[in-house]
């Protein structure tokens, strides 16, 4: 499934990512950031009901001045010293969180419509693409925060590193050669309050024509491409 799900994100379509039993057991829809429209945020909160996210490489994050939000609150503990405390991390899945900032392009008006988060999301993958190609890029010309779409900053080492759902939806994006930037959101179960079941999230999947991917299958993959290369 994982060559249908790169065709996918050539084409600008969504894939279901699902990470790993062990690790967070969750499926992501994943869309292309720069492919992004209204019409696909209302989906994403209607049908994943998670966060809305977008993933950057490590590289680009760096280029644009994006820190990890851990960075901040460590950076600004010495006039608020209890924000120190935040950025110990405990979670039960990972070492550490991939959240950097929260933005709003500036030519949004709350930043919460789905228009507005269409817009924003669609520029931070302009500025990906941007950076990418060499080009400078003024983050703060173009965004302002705190804001409704929280940026994902990637592990210097992509699935080599860790293997979040930022990481394999870039590893997907990289493979496709599009723009690195995407989209995640979490499905999430009315029923229960948690997580969509992985069984359920394969039957969205066949319903919709939509790729369902796993993480093992990325990484594998990801990483005999890169061998190849080598």
């Amino acid at each position: 499934m994982i060559e249908e799900a790169i065709d996918a994100f050539r084409e600008g379509k969504p894939v279901l990512i699902y990470d790993f039993d062990h690790r967070e057991g969750e499926t992501d829809i994943a869309i292309p950031a720069v492919e992004v429209r209204p019409k696909d945020v209302a989906m994403l909160r209607r049908d994943g009901g998670g966060l809305i996210c977008v993933s950057i490489p490590f590289r680009a994050a760096e280029k644009l001045g994006l820190p990890f939000m851990h960075e901040i609150l460590e950076a600004s503990s010495s006039r608020f010293p209890d924000l120190e405390k935040l950025a110990h991390f405990d979670i039960k899945y990972d070492s550490r969180s991939s959240f950097s900032l929260w933005v709003n392009h500036r030519d949004t008006y709350t930043g919460i419509t789905d228009t507005d988060r269409a817009l924003t999301i669609r520029k931070i993958g302009e500025a990906v693409a941007a950076v990418e190609k060499g080009k400078e890029f003024d983050f703060g010309a173009e965004f302002r925060s705190p804001g409704h779409v929280a940026v994902l900053k990637a592990s210097k080492g992509l699935v080599f590193e860790r293997v979040g759902q930022t990481e394999l939806s870039i590893a997907v994006a990289e493979m496709a050669g599009i723009v690195p930037a995407v989209t995640i959101c979490e499905m999430l179960d009315e029923r229960t309050g948690k997580a969509l079941p992985k069984a359920d999230a394969i039957k969205y999947a066949e319903k919709h024509g939509i790729p369902f991917v796993g993480g093992k299958e990325i990484v594998e993959y990801y990483e005999s491409l890169v061998k190849i290369k080598i």
